[in-house]
């Protein structure tokens, strides 16, 4: 099993809405295949298109990812 970080929740957030990689990619006008590597953190969207994904999601952008603050108990 490979140690990649956990940056993004897209994946998560496309199952929550019953969406596909390929919906998304065809969405944002980028191949499937890049859509599927931020899915899978191999790699990251930059800024702008993280934002275009939220608003194509209808999401805030911060749902889009993985919070780095630990809670306070």
């Amino acid at each position: 099993m490979t140690n990649k970080k956990q940056i993004n929740r897209l994946k998560i957030v496309l199952v929550e809405q019953n969406r596909t990689n390929k919906w998304l990619a065809e969405h944002l006008g980028k191949n499937v295949t890049t859509v599927s590597r931020w899915c899978t953190n191999e790699t990251q969207p930059g800024i702008e298109t993280m934002v275009q994904i939220a608003q194509i999601l209808n999401i805030d952008v911060r749902e889009l990812l993985v919070s780095t603050k630990q809670e306070s108990r």
